[in-house]
C-alpha cells in the first residue's frame, strides 16, 4: 500500500514543498515536514514530542541537515530557504523518489550510481522519532554526515536566538541536550558512527506558509551536532531522537514493530467490513491509517488508558465537538469499538452543568465550554456505538450523565443555552461567545455569532431527545417525556422553513430576526438518525445544497451568491477567520451530504461518487490524509490543518453507509 512519486514532483520545488508528510506516536507528538526537506511552517519537525499528553508539545529535532561525499565529490541532500528568499541548498534536486509506504516516509537519493533511501517514523507510545539510512546501491562506500538543528519551544511559537544557551553533553553514541534549567532533557543518538557536540546557531529560516498565514515567517535553529558514519553498500544507519534516556537504537526491530502495527489496523479494518464486500481502494486503505494518527492518549484518574481524539494537525489539540463527530468514522467504521468505549467514558468524566467541553488548552488549564453542539454530538456518538456493539454496560453507565445533561438544558446553563418553553426548541448563545462550529473570533469580533436558534442545534437537540426516548425504554426507565419533548421539538422544528426559498432559515429568533443565509447547517436536519424534516424537505434541502454549496472536497460554508461571501482563505488572522465560515469549504461536511443524499435517494453507488475527488487529494497536500478546509472558489486549493480528523472520520463513516 504505497504512494509514490518521482523526479516530476520531489524535483520541482514548488510541488515538493507544497505536500506534507505527518508521522504520530499516539499520545499527541508528531514529526512532520515536506517531501523537499523544506521548513514552510513553524511546526515542521522530526521530533515534537508531547510533554503532557496530548499536550504540551513542543519542539525540540527541528531537522537534519544531510551531505553525502561519494567517490570524491559532495551532495547536499537538505533544502533550506532563507530570509532574503534565497534557496540553498538544492538537496530536493537528488530525490530520486517519494514514497508513503502506510503512514512511513521514505525518500531516495541518487548521486551518482548510489541510492541512499532515508526513512521516517514514531515509536508508537513514546516521544521517539527513528530516521534510518540505507545505502541500497553504490559501488563504494558513502560518507553521510548529518547536522541536527534543534530547538525547544512550544509548537504555536517561533524562536529568535538572542543569547540563548543550551547544554549540550557528549554522551555514548550521541549528545544530551538540556534547552535550560528544568526543561525536559532529549538526546540524539546513533547506532553507529560518530557523533561530534557542536553549538552554532542557523539564523533565518524563512517560512513561506507562516508569511500566508500572517504569522511571524522567520526562525533560528541551533545546530547543535554532526553525527559522522560511512556506509558501505547495504548498510543501514539508524539515528533516534527522543526524551527517553535510553531508547531502543535496533532500527529495523523498531520498523518492524511500525509495520506490523499499521497492517494490524488494515486487518481490523478488512475483518469488520461485508463478507461479500469487494476489496477497499488503496486510497481508503491510507485513510484508515490516517485516521488512527488522531487517536491519542488522554489519561483520566479513573481511566489512565483513556483515548481522546486530536482535532487535527499540525495545530489543534482535542476539542468535544471534533471528537464526537469523528469517533463513528474514526473508530466504528474502522473497527475499534474499544477505543470508541474509552473517548465516551473519557469525555463523561468532563461533564459539568450538563456541557462537555469545547477544547483542552494547550498549556492544561480547566476546559473550555464554550460550545452549544458538542453535548448534543456526543448522544449521536453514543447512539453510533450502542448501535454497532450492544453494549448495554456501557449505556447504564452513561445513562445519569445523559439524564443530567437533558435537565440541564431543560433549566438552563451557560451562555444563555436554554429551552424555549414556548415552542421546545433550543435557544444558544450572548453577546461575544461563539457556541456553533462557526465558532471564529478574533479579539472581541464574533464572526457568525449565530445567536438564537440554529438549525443544527435544533435537528441535534431533536435527534437527542429520540436516542434519549430509545435508551430509556432499552433499559427500562422512564421514557414518555421525551418522547414528548422531541414530538414538541418536531412539530414547531416547521419554524425553521421558508417553503418561498426550498431551504431553512439558518437561526431564527435572532436579535436580528431570522438568518435567510444558505448555509450548509441545515443539510445535518437530514443527515442524522432522526430527521425533523418531512421527505418533501429533505429532498429540497439536498438539492439546495448540491446547487449552491457543493464543491469536489465538501460543502461551501455560505452561498456564493450572499454578499457576504469570501472565496479565498488566507491572510492575517483577521482575513483568516473572516472567510472560515463565510464561504470557506469544510471537508467534514462531506459526510453529511453523502448521508443525506443517500437518505433521498436510495442510490449508495450515486451517493459514493461525490466521495471520489477525495481520493485524489489524498496526493496533493497533506499525504495519505484529508484537509481541514479548501478555497470557496475553484480551483479550491486546500487550506488550514493538512490533516483532519473529522474530514477523514466523515469520508470514511459515508464509504461504509454507501456499501451498495
Amino acid at each position: 500500500m504505497c504512494m509514490e512519486f518521482g523526479r516530476e514532483i520531489c524535483g520541482n520545488l514548488e510541488n515538493a514543498e507544497s505536500r506534507e508528510w505527518l508521522v504520530t506516536n499516539g499520545i499527541g507528538g508528531y514529526a512532520s515536514g515536506t517531501i523537499a526537506g523544506l521548513l514552510t511552517r513553524r511546526y515542521h519537525g522530526l521530533l515534537v514530542s508531547a510533554l503532557q499528553p496530548p499536550l504540551g508539545r513542543t519542539l525540540m529535532l527541528t531537522k537534519l541537515d544531510e551531505i553525502a561525499l561519494y567517490d570524491t565529490r559532495f551532495y547536499s541532500l537538505s533544502t533550506n530557504r532563507w530570509a532574503d528568499g534565497i534557496v540553498s541548498p538544492h538537496g530536493y534536486q537528488h530525490i530520486e523518489s517519494f514514497t508513503l509506504e502506510g503512514t512511513v516516509p521514505v525518500w531516495r537519493f541518487a548521486v551518482a550510481d548510489a541510492l541512499l533511501e532515508k526513512r521516517v517514523w514514531m515509536q508508537q507510545g513514546a516521544n521517539t522519532t527513528y530516521v534510518q539510512y540505507t545505502l541500497r546501491r553504490g559501488t563504494r562506500s558513502l560518507k553521510l554526515q548529518l547536522k541536527a538543528l534543534i530547538n525547544y519551544r512550544d509548537y504555536h511559537g517561533d524562536t529568535r536566538n538572542n543569547g540563548w544557551q543550551m547544554s549540550i553533553e557528549a554522551v555514548e553514541q550521541g549528545i544530551c541536550v538540556i534547552a535550560y534549567p528544568g526543561a525536559v532533557p532529549f538526546y540524539l543518538l546513533s547506532d553507529g558512527g560518530i557523533a561530534s557536540p557542536v553549538d552554532n546557531w542557523y539564523y533565518g529560516f524563512d517560512l513561506t506558509v507562516e508569511r500566508y498565514r500572517g504569522l511571524s515567517d522567520q526562525e533560528d535553529h541551533l545546530h547543535a551536532a554532526t553525527f559522522e558514519v560511512t556506509l558501505n553498500p547495504g548498510e543501514t544507519l539508524t539515528f533516534v531522537a527522543s526524551t527517553d534516556q535510553q531508547p531502543d537504537l535496533n532500527g529495523e526491530a523498531a520498523l518492524k514493530r511500525r509495520h506490523n502495527f499499521e497492517q494490524k489496523l488494515i486487518g481490523v479494518w478488512k475483518s469488520h467490513q461485508p463478507l461479500d464486500a469487494p476489496d477497499s481502494p488503496a486510497w481508503i486503505n491510507h485513510l484508515v491509517l490516517a485516521a488512527d494518527q488522531f487517536i491519542v492518549d488522554r489519561s483520566v484518574p479513573a481511566d489512565p488508558y483513556g483515548k481522546t481524539i486530536i482535532a487535527g494537525y499540525h495545530w489543534f489539540g482535542d476539542w468535544g465537538r471534533d471528537t464526537m463527530i469523528s469517533l463513528p468514522g474514526l473508530t466504528l467504521a474502522t473497527g475499534r469499538p474499544e477505543v470508541a468505549r474509552s473517548i465516551l467514558r473519557t469525555f463523561s468524566r468532563y461533564v459539568d452543568q450538563g456541557m462537555l467541553p469545547n477544547r483542552f488548552p494547550d498549556a492544561g488549564e480547566t476546559p473550555e465550554y464554550n460550545t452549544v453542539d458538542a453535548t448534543l454530538w456526543y448522544f449521536e456518538a453514543i447512539r453510533a456505538y450502542h448501535n454497532t456493539t450492544r453494549d448495554d454496560d456501557l449505556l447504564i453507565e452513561l445513562f445519569p450523565v445523559l439524564i443530567d445533561i437533558i435537565n440541564w438544558h431543560c433549566r438552563g446553563t451557560r451562555y444563555n443555552i436554554h429551552l424555549d418553553a414556548t415552542d421546545g426548541l433550543l435557544y444558544a448563545g450572548e453577546s461575544g461567545v461563539q457556541l456553533t462550529w462557526m465558532d471564529a473570533k478574533v479579539g472581541d469580533w464574533v464572526v457568525t455569532p449565530r445567536i438564537g436558534k440554529p438549525v443544527e442545534v435544533n435537528a441535534l437537540w431533536y435527534n437527542a431527545l429520540r436516542i434519549m426516548a430509545k435508551f430509556a425504554r432499552l433499559l427500562g426507565k422512564p421514557h414518555q417525556e421525551y418522547e414528548a419533548m422531541a414530538d414538541r421539538a418536531k412539530s414547531r422544528f416547521d419554524r425553521f422553513w421558508n417553503d418561498d426559498l426550498g431551504y431553512c432559515y439558518d437561526v431564527i429568533d435572532s436579535p436580528d430576526g431570522d438568518d435567510l443565509s444558505l448555509r450548509p447547517n441545515q443539510i445535518l436536519a437530514v443527515s442524522l438518525t432522526e430527521s425533523p424534516l418531512t421527505p418533501t424537505q429533505q429532498r429540497s434541502v439536498v438539492e439546495a445544497c448540491g446547487r449552491m454549496l457543493l464543491t469536489s472536497h465538501g460543502l461551501r460554508s455560505l452561498s456564493a451568491d450572499h454578499p457576504q461571501y469570501q472565496g479565498k482563505y488566507g491572510g492575517n488572522q483577521y482575513q483568516r477567520d473572516g472567510a472560515y465560515h463565510q464561504g470557506t469549504v469544510w471537508g467534514w461536511l462531506l459526510g453529511a451530504f453523502v448521508t443525506a443524499h443517500l437518505r433521498v435517494y436510495k442510490n449508495p453507488q450515486q451517493a459514493r461518487q461525490f466521495l471520489q475527488p477525495m481520493a485524489n487529494h489524498l496526493t496533493a497536500h497533506g499525504l495519505g490524509s484529508l484537509s481541514e478546509i479548501f478555497d470557496g472558489d475553484a480551483p479550491m486549493i486546500p487550506r488550514g490543518c493538512m490533516a483532519q480528523a473529522w474530514t477523514v472520520a466523515e469520508v470514511l463513516r459515508a464509504w461504509v453507509a454507501t456499501e451498495s
